[in-house]
């Protein structure tokens, strides 16, 4: 039973993580808590159900539709952000053009797609592998390793490459960074990019996990994945992967062996509790953003 709750713990954990891990970026480097990320998470879960219930296979579905999701994200940051970044105005303002943003695209996307719950195709990755007691699915398996390699990949590009330097250097100060020859706006697009495609890869990651998709499922989502940020500390990737790991381990275990209703509420108790010793969250420095 443990060994069970654990793997489903850290399956869940790994979605909370790779969610939070493109909010971090997009909060580290942007410099603004964009709520239209959790639109992104939709949009990936019903980009790719759209394509599978088309005969695509979910090795086309999945990767098509983190790539448009990523698109969008930059298609509303050039479209929202980019004017209020130039004219360097207030977090505020941001938050609040981001806060009618997201309200408006929900509006829009249960107009267009309904409020039903729509299901993943029967019969995909459903076989199961049995670890000891415990029972793995080939959509966990899929989860897990996913979620591994995008964190694998997001750590080699900003630690290894000439790109992840601009894009630190970015996090660090836009305006020296932009009088040291960096293309800011180019960095700008491609961590709108980068985060978009993770928040669409947790949101088809989930759907599978689930076997359900609806339009406001980012919007639930998007709560905890803030949670979850605050948590690691504001802007750390290091942090988000951390604390989304830990809420969704606590998460599964509250669940079996207490109350299925009070697991939501994990995240906002154990934010408190974290908050009241570390201010800056567990990975939270003196920086209050940083990758």
């Amino acid at each position: 039973m443990l060994a069970q709750q654990l793997i489903n713990g850290c399956v869940v954990g790994a979605t909370y993580s790779l969610f939070a891990l493109g909010f971090a970026l997009m909060f580290g480097v942007l410099g603004v808590v964009n709520l239209t990320y959790g639109v992104y998470f939709t949009a990936g879960a019903f980009i790719a159900l759209y394509l599978m219930n088309a005969g695509w296979s979910i090795w086309a579905s999945f990767p098509l539709a983190i790539v448009l999701a990523g698109l969008l994200a930059i298609a509303v940051d050039t479209a929202l952000l980019t004017r209020l970044r130039t004219s360097m105005a207030p977090e505020l303002s941001s938050l609040m053009v981001t806060l009618g943003a997201t309200l408006l695209l929900y509006s829009l996307a249960t107009a267009w797609l309904g409020t039903d719950i729509r299901r993943m195709p029967s019969g995909m990755l459903g076989t199961a592998l049995g670890v000891g007691n415990a029972r793995v699915t080939a959509s966990q398996i899929l989860i897990l390793v996913t979620s591994g390699i995008f964190v694998a990949a997001l750590f080699l590009l900003l630690h290894w490459t000439r790109l992840g330097i601009a894009i630190r250097a970015l996090a660090e100060n836009a305006e020296a960074a932009k009088l040291m020859g960096i293309n800011t706006s180019f960095v700008f697009g491609l961590v709108s990019f980068i985060s978009g495609a993770l928040g669409a890869a947790a949101g088809v990651l989930v759907g599978m996990n689930y076997n359900g998709v609806q339009p406001y499922m980012g919007e639930t989502m998007m709560l905890k994945g803030f949670a979850v940020m605050i948590l690691g500390g504001l802007g750390d990737v290091r942090g988000a992967i951390v604390a989304g790991m830990l809420v969704g381990v606590l998460e599964t275990l509250v669940a079996g062996y207490g109350a299925s209703t009070l697991k939501d509420a994990v995240a906002f108790t154990l934010l408190v509790l974290v908050l009241w010793v570390r201010p800056g969250g567990l990975f939270g420095g003196g920086a209050a953003r940083r990758v």
